[in-house]
């Protein structure tokens, strides 16, 4: 069960710095971090194309590490106590002596006398 979280875990941290680099490179009204290493007009290179792609692989990557998340809770998980049936209990009745009968356990204990 650990071996799957961790894996879950790697891949959502993985898609999280991904997410991170992505909206951090992304160029909203003149901003971002692809305005600030180019300063090259956006009609040059067909940004128009690159803010469509960014754009969807943010959504992408959102939904990617929503879905993880999910399945990480929903396949390691262990079940609640109220969700497990309890075991019924079942004791074993006490062996029945006759009275009178030397048996060992229904014998008082007796003790050494102190000096």
């Amino acid at each position: 069960m650990t071996t799957i979280f961790t894996l879950f875990m790697i891949l959502i941290m993985i898609a999280s710095i991904l997410l991170i680099i992505i909206v951090m490179a992304q160029n909203p009204k003149g901003g971002g971090l692809s305005g600030t290493f180019g300063g090259t007009s956006a009609a040059q290179f067909g940004v128009q194309r690159t803010n469509d792609f960014m754009e969807k692989a943010t959504w992408g990557l959102g939904a990617i590490i929503v879905v993880l998340i999910l399945l990480s809770v929903i396949l390691t998980a262990k079940p609640s106590v109220s969700m497990q049936k309890a075991p019924a209990r079942t004791e074993a009745p006490a062996p029945q002596t006759a009275p009178g009968t030397n048996n060992p356990a229904t014998l008082p204990v007796q003790t050494p006398a102190g000096n």
